[in-house]
């Protein structure tokens, strides 16, 4: 028996994107009278709700929604509220979908009697630029990204704290609560905790993927990990909670101090530039090497040496940064008590 199912594809200035999104979603091998598809407007500044526009006149299941306020969580919210289906998937317009995505993750949904299933997402690039070879590799590779599973696969369904673009029972919402509007980045991290929290369960399906195409720039990438790494911080600080994180959001934020600090302190001690060079060389000869021992091109690999430290560093300093945030916010109260 099929199930109505509502997508929410938050959006804002997506016109490179927005109408291979679409074909994904039109090719679904899901009844289209059980599916609706909102995609939730950031007050866009390009094409991109022209592009839509062009494709509700064929497919009445397509609908926009204005977002004013232009940040994601706002935007999953409306689109929730505005929502009729029994379950609610968010979809990224920077990603691809297979046809049997909606029915596979419909399919183990109910099979697993989760509250959330999600796909493994593979990285994948647009361009063929070495730079942006280069970010598909550290973003698909356990050295770039550590644990995170949804993006270096499972072989088979396992029980998870996050996946992206969750498919859930709508009835979650009304249990644990919508996204936090307080959080620009890390919204999905802090609401799959806290479905965990209320003894939710959640789970990374093997035989379903996505496609996501990345950032495909150094520069970026860098802001949008920087950003990320900064949200993941303040995450903690609105929620008042560390739950909403894990060991290997940290790794980055020690790794950029660990540099930081031991170049600083060289100025005061000499030994502590032996640690910084130590540090430094022994990472990048290990990435250079794992690269290498895949790719075996040496001006890709240099190009990953530095995808990995762009990654890194950005996400570390934007940690840093959240951090600073946090103890100015702690501040501020205490002087306003």
């Amino acid at each position: 028996m099929y199930k109505k199912i509502s997508l929410i594809i938050p959006i804002r200035n997506e016109g490179s994107y927005i109408s291979e999104c679409i074909d994904s979603i039109i090719n679904f091998d899901y009844p289209k009278e059980f599916l609706e598809a909102i995609f939730v407007d950031g007050v866009s500044e390009d094409k991109t709700v022209e592009i839509i526009d062009t494709y509700i006149q064929k497919y009445p299941y397509i609908k926009v929604i204005r977002n004013e306020k232009k940040i994601v969580p706002i935007a999953m919210n409306l689109g929730i509220k505005a929502s009729s289906g029994e379950y609610i998937c968010r979809l990224d317009a920077h990603a691809k979908y297979p046809k049997n995505y909606i029915a596979k993750l419909l399919e183990w949904s109910e099979k697993l009697n989760a509250d959330n299933v999600g796909a493994v997402c593979i990285t994948d690039t647009k361009s063929q630029t070495n730079t942006a070879k280069a970010i598909q590799f550290v973003m698909s590779d356990k050295f770039g990204v550590g644990n995170s599973l949804f993006r270096v696969g499972v072989n088979e369904p396992l029980e998870v704290d996050t996946v992206p673009f969750g498919f859930y029972k709508k009835e979650v919402f009304d249990k644990i609560g919508y996204y936090d509007e307080r959080l620009i980045r890390a919204q999905d991290l802090e609401l799959n905790k806290r479905l965990k929290k209320n003894s939710g369960k959640i789970y990374l399906i093997p035989d379903v993927t996505c496609i996501y195409y990345p950032r495909e720039n150094y520069k970026s990438f860098f802001k949008n990990r920087f950003e990320t790494g900064r949200w993941v911080m303040l995450s903690c600080y609105f929620t008042n909670s560390l739950k909403s994180i894990s060991i290997r959001h940290m790794i980055p934020l020690v790794f950029s101090v660990s540099l930081i600090f031991s170049f600083v302190l060289g100025f005061i001690t000499e030994k502590f530039f032996y640690i910084f060079w130590f540090i430094l060389i022994g990472y990048s000869s290990i990435l250079f090497f794992r690269a290498l021992s895949i790719k075996k091109d040496i001006l890709l690999t240099s190009n990953i040496l530095i995808g990995y430290i762009v990654l890194h560093f950005s996400y570390g300093m934007g940690s840093l940064e959240g951090l600073f945030e946090i103890i100015i916010k702690k501040i501020k109260s205490k002087k306003s008590i």
